[in-house]
């Protein structure tokens, strides 16, 4: 039976205590991680928050009630011990914070009993995650997942503290808000006061951030929670939480500015890691050109190399057909990698098959200077000779090419080069590679709604000098946009906003915007800059995905409470879920029963 904590108080957490406590009397309250009777004497392990205390129970010094109650703890049951700090008897436990000391217990109180859990409630969890996030209340006990959420709330506590001190205020804008279908698909919701309309949940503050910049608050941060309704992945959620923020009167400069000292105070105090100041800068443009990608990870070499202009006249085919096409031939140097099994080789061009490309070609320099190749019957001695020293090839290195649309040429070669660097084991998580990435493209073209779309939104600025390219070439439109993008994980973005109303209506124009439409969806912020609008501009990090990697995890849901699986489901609440009859009708909603789709 629970009994009551009346008469005692926790006096410190368990793994509070050190040696400088010897001789004190404590009060420690948590779990029992493991018992161990030995006859006359009770080792019992108790868990908290903070780690683990061992805790003696030995005859005589206690009574035969608390020593009969220490011989019935399992694991998981809650209790309160009061007793005398003491150096450990045995053997110093190395790998204990408190491993030096232990608490001879005087009084012990079973505050709950437990059942037997699903799974042992240990670090480096072996359970498969459906169940552990089925019964997370039990998973969150876990220590390396308390760490992960307790270093979350830091990160968040020294954020608040450095933007007040750089003059932010912090200030909450709607959940409930109109729905701008601009970007991801909405969370939407049903409003009974108004029948047929919707509510939208924010997918980011965009607007109201620019709001408040309209309405003089100068510099705005808010740590947000925002939704999108789209397919997940390993660092997305439905929900999930940006530390947003805008600034007035700034450049691009003022925000990177900000921002590297925000993420240096970060990494030292949470890790003592130092970030050396300014950080590395390249533009999108070289970023794809180079790594394949927008987001490029800079914890190894292996980048991409443009052999266009060697194989444009040769003998193979694949190659220049694609050039013909308007595309590119690119190719990526795995050193050292001459003797990959082709069992391996194989494994990799079914891997870029799953990213657009038709094939991959390789080719290996053997130690004797010869080469072994998937192509080299199509093309001359000389040109082979010339694309090996093109790419920088010595002995036992193995070549790799992706010849095609420059987009699927990026595409292939990009994730090609990070998934030899994850067989090879060089994405080591103790480093931390941080990029700026600007000059984005202002717009991409969407095949589904056969128009242009904004790459970030339709309030970013174009770079002065592309401007007028915005009626007449808007592929060609460069953006003052800017991610940081740290081991090759975006973590945050943003842009100068558009504040004069020639530049804005343009924009809208190239995305086939009319008057009328733009004002539909964004009437309220277009109305407030007829106002005066200062220049501004902001950034917002994704938290999760910035825990994330100062974790060292692989996925978000290992740094946030309550996660929703990849069909964005909660396994332990069963969300969502149907609701009553009577909460629909008085919504005035009907639901249609799911019809099986068949082919």
């Amino acid at each position: 039976m629970a009994e009551s904590m009346k008469g005692l108080k926790r006096t410190c957490r368990c793994a509070e205590l050190s040696e400088a406590n010897e001789g004190q009397e404590v009060t420690v309250m948590g779990w029992v991680q493991k018992q161990r009777n030995k006859g006359g004497i009770i080792f019992v392990d108790v868990r908290d928050r903070s780690g683990i205390i061992q805790v003696i129970f030995e005859e005589g010094e206690i009574d035969a009630e608390g020593f009969a109650k220490a011989e019935k703890l399992r694991s998981e049951f809650v209790v309160a011990v009061n007793g005398t700090v003491a150096k450990r008897s045995g053997a110093v436990n190395e790998n204990l914070d408190t491993g030096a000391i232990e608490l001879r217990a005087k009084e012990i109180r079973v505050l709950s009993e437990s059942e037997t859990p699903p799974f042992p409630i240990e670090a480096d969890s072996k359970t498969k995650e459906e169940l552990r996030l089925k019964y997370r209340f039990l998973d969150l006990r876990r220590p390396d997942l308390q760490e992960n959420l307790m270093m979350r709330s830091r990160v968040t506590t020294l954020v608040r503290q450095f933007l007040t001190e750089e003059g932010f205020l912090e200030i909450e804008t709607p959940m409930l808000t109109k729905s701008t279908p601009e970007g991801a698909r909405d969370y939407l919701v049903p409003s009974r006061v108004h029948p047929g309309t919707f509510y939208a949940l924010p997918q980011s503050p965009q607007l109201f951030k620019q709001l408040l910049m309209c309405s003089g608050y100068d510099r705005y941060f808010q740590i947000a929670r925002c939704f999108r309704d789209e397919d997940l992945r390993a660092d997305r959620q439905p929900e999930f939480t940006q530390i947003d923020m805008e600034l007035s009167f700034v450049d691009e400069e003022d925000v990177i500015d900000v921002n590297e000292r925000l993420l240096q105070k970060l990494f030292k105090e949470i890790l003592d890691v130092e970030i050396s100041l300014p950080i590395q800068r390249m533009t999108w443009q070289e970023a794809m050109d180079r790594f394949g990608s927008d987001k490029p990870d800079l914890r190894f070499g292996m980048e991409l190399c443009d052999v266009s202009e060697i194989v444009k006249g040769c003998g193979f085919g694949v190659f220049t057909s694609a050039l013909e096409n308007g595309g590119s031939v690119r190719g990526l140097n795995a050193k050292g990698q001459g003797n990959m099994p082709r069992k391996k080789i194989d494994a990799l061009v079914k891997f870029a098959k799953e990213y657009g490309a038709k094939g991959l070609a390789y080719l290996a320099v053997n130690e004797d200077g010869t080469y072994k190749s998937s192509f080299s019957k199509f093309m001359e001695e000389d040109e082979m000779a010339q694309l090996v020293s093109a790419m920088k090839a010595e002995a036992g290195d193995l070549l790799f090419f992706a010849a095609d649309v420059n987009k699927v040429v990026y595409d292939v070669l990009g994730n090609l080069r990070l998934e030899i660097a994850r067989n090879l084991d060089l994405l080591k998580k103790e480093e931390y590679k941080f990029v700026w990435v600007t000059e984005f493209p202002e717009f991409e073209y969407s095949e589904e709604q056969e128009r242009y779309v904004a790459m970030h939104h339709p309030f970013t600025m174009p770079m002065e000098e592309d401007i007028p390219l915005l009626k007449t070439n808007p592929e060609k439109v460069r953006a003052r946009a800017y991610d940081i993008v740290l081991n090759g994980t975006e973590l945050g973005g943003g842009s100068i906003r558009i504040h004069q109303n020639d530049v804005q209506e343009a924009m809208f124009e190239a995305l086939g915007f009319t008057k009328e439409k733009a004002n539909e969806q964004f009437g309220f912020l277009l109305e407030a800059f007829k106002y005066g609008v200062p220049p501004h501009a902001g950034l917002a990090y994704g938290l999760d995905r910035l825990v994330m990697l100062m974790a060292k995890q692989d996925s978000i849901r290992d740094v946030i409470a309550f996660p929703k699986v990849k069909d964005a489901s909660c396994l332990m609440t069963d969300a969502p879920n149907v609701v009553d009859g009577k909460q629909l009708e008085e919504l005035c909603l009907e639901v249609s029963a799911a019809q099986e789709v068949t082919e």
